[in-house]
């Protein structure tokens, strides 16, 4: 009870000051100014009964003005909330619908206390009720649904004119892109995609389904479980519908994304390197030796290109070699290799002086790229005898046989008939000079009969 008696106490004195004192002087005032009145007034106003009941019929009386606005405050402001999304409510199994905005701008109008609980409540939201309405085009009202009577509002846009198509389907034939493929260490190799399905269908309007070219699976290799050699599967794929030009046309897929099966392997391959002097040695010097410090390169790759590829030839320019060496030399990466187990090495490099004297070697002439239904036959005086001078280090030249030298033409293109060839040698032996003393020779070409 002294809890209440204490509560009443304090309500009263809060009464008292807000309402009591102010009437009280109030009213003093106008007993001042006139006598006449004055004793009545000054009667009922000191019974504190009466002025009691007299605060309490004032302030009953203002609560009533105020909550049925016969009083307003003079507190109202706008807010505007951006981007708002629309919903749009209709038959989304059967129909399509183009021209509604994503989002919109509504303007609110109300007391700052009204706005606040607006955008603290989630009871608002930007509809549009297409219910009923059939295939065409309609104007259509964008409508703000809220819980406050005392609020208003602007929708910018306000009005939406929309299309509505009917929903078709359509099947179409599936393939695949693979994304983020370089991800990928370079030694892997995707050898083969196996997708759950090889037909999708697609829907939407007639118009865009006619637009569509072609339906891709997106494989992206960052979605693979591990990255690493082996068969693994890829789930929810996503599926993108393109046409001729290959832009993206907006359309439904059923089912909306597939699996995919990915094969990874590492394909190799062990190679040999060969020394390919690049330019002619300085005047009177030669190489008599060389040696790398790996003979052999591991390449990786698709098997159909790797399996293709012995070796590499490893091109070092030795124009400027007066003296033996040792170089640090780049490995060519072959052209379809993905990479390889090293990409350069040393070559040691024995430089020593040119023997005094060379040696020479009668070579049969040969033809290449002999063109079909033709035979070739040499013209010349010495019937396809070459004679080929080999100069070097004296230990490479006693190495050389005259089996190891090849002197030829090419026949490329060539027609029946009598044609002026120059004459081209080689070695086995790279670290020797071949030189044909006879540059020039006559060939023959006939008909096979």
């Amino acid at each position: 009870m002294k809890i209440f008696k204490k509560i009443g106490n304090g309500f009263l004195k809060i009464i008292d000051s807000i309402i009591v004192m102010p009437l009280t002087k109030l009213i003093y005032k106008i007993t001042g100014k006139k006598d006449k009145n004055g004793k009545i007034f000054e009667t009922l106003f000191t019974k504190p009964t009466a002025l009691l009941f007299i605060s309490l019929a004032m302030a009953i009386l203002i609560f009533i003005a105020v909550d049925q606005q016969i009083i307003k405050f003079s507190d109202s402001s706008a807010e505007v909330f951006k981007g708002q999304s629309v919903n749009v409510v209709y038959n989304e199994e059967a129909y399509v619908v183009e021209g509604l905005p994503e989002t919109v701008d509504v303007t609110l109008i109300g007391s700052k206390a009204d706005l606040y609980i607006a955008k603290q409540s989630s009871n608002h939201s930007v509809t549009v009720d297409l219910t009923g309405l059939e295939p065409g085009t309609h104007k259509v009202n964008i409508e703000y649904e809220h819980g406050s009577k005392s609020i208003e509002y602007s929708v910018n846009p306000s009005v939406a004119t929309v299309i509505i198509y009917e929903k078709v389907s359509d099947s179409k034939k599936l393939s695949y892109d693979i994304l983020n493929e370089d991800v990928l260490n370079k030694k892997y190799v995707i050898d083969k995609v196996d997708l759950v399905k090889d037909e999708v269908t697609i829907r939407g309007p007639q118009y865009k389904l006619d637009e569509v070219a072609s339906v891709k699976a997106l494989i992206d290799i960052k979605d693979l479980p591990n990255v690493q050699a082996g068969k693994q599967t890829i789930e929810n794929v996503k599926l993108k519908a393109y046409d001729k030009t290959g832009n993206v046309v907006d359309v439904e897929f059923v089912p909306e994304t597939i699996s995919a099966d990915i094969e990874i392997s590492a394909p190799s391959k062990e190679v040999n390197l060969n020394f390919i002097p690049n330019g002619s040695m300085p005047f009177g010097k030669a190489i008599s030796s060389y040696s790398f410090s790996s003979n052999k390169v591991t390449i990786y790759g698709t098997s159909s290109i790797i399996n293709a590829i012995n070796d590499i030839d490893i091109n070092v320019d030795v124009t400027k070699l007066n003296s033996s060496t040792t170089l640090d030399v780049d490995i060519p990466k072959p052209t379809g290799v993905r990479t390889m187990s090293q990409n350069n090495i040393k070559v040691k490099i024995d430089v020593t002086d040119v023997a005094a004297k060379s040696n020479v070697y009668s070579i049969n002439l040969t033809g290449i790229n002999t063109p079909e239904g033709l035979v070739a036959q040499p013209i010349d005086e010495n019937n396809g005898v070459i004679e080929v001078e080999v100069k070097g280090a004296q230990s490479v030249l006693d190495s050389i046989q005259a089996s190891d030298i090849t002197a030829y033409v090419d026949l490329t293109g060539l027609v029946e008939g009598e044609h002026e060839l120059n004459v081209k040698v080689k070695g086995t032996n790279t670290l020797a000079t071949y030189v044909a003393k006879k540059t020039k020779v006559k060939v023959k070409l006939s008909r096979t009969n």
